[in-house]
């Protein structure tokens, strides 16, 4: 399964916000910029988060994108679901029912065995995804990034605001 850049932007977008101070945003545009990435591309995603309920907009002073909810409630499920959708990876068509060793359809009352297996691990994979906050994932990256880098981040976040 190939998930677009898009999420991989959000994912990172909503890790930002994560460390803003409450009633503030930080603008599309900043958070392209953070990693150098395309201000209307980004703007895109950020109105998808929006509409998911995952960020908020908020306008005037310090107006910009924040979180909707606490990092803690917003799991990677929701940042892909926003982003990518929730439709099936996997589109069974039935192809077993096709060709000239076909499977009558009174026969096919269940999934096959393949589209089965499809759906169990993505199943598996939705589930993880849902098991993970964006607090943990931000959490780890605090613990395992250098103080001067932390520092770095929230020197580059207090210009902004």
């Amino acid at each position: 399964m190939r998930m677009s850049e898009g999420v991989e932007w959000a994912a990172h977008a909503c890790a930002v916000l994560s460390a803003l101070p409450e009633n503030k945003g930080l603008s599309a545009a900043a958070l392209a910029e953070f990693h150098d990435l395309a201000p209307a591309y980004m703007a895109k995603h950020m109105q998808a988060l929006a509409r998911a309920g995952v960020v908020t907009s908020i306008r005037g002073a310090g107006g910009g994108y924040r979180l909707a909810r606490p990092a803690t409630e917003i799991s990677l499920w929701d940042i892909v679901e926003a982003i990518e959708g929730g439709e099936p990876a996997f589109r069974c068509s039935e192809i077993r029912q096709q060709g000239p060793c076909k499977t009558p359809r009174a026969d096919c009352k269940r999934p096959c065995g393949i589209a089965a297996r499809f759906a169990r691990a993505e199943a598996l994979w939705r589930a993880e995804l849902k098991s993970m906050s964006l607090a943990d994932i931000v959490m780890e990256v605090v613990r395992t990034r250098s103080m001067a880098r932390n520092a770095e981040v929230i020197a580059w976040l207090r210009e902004k605001l």
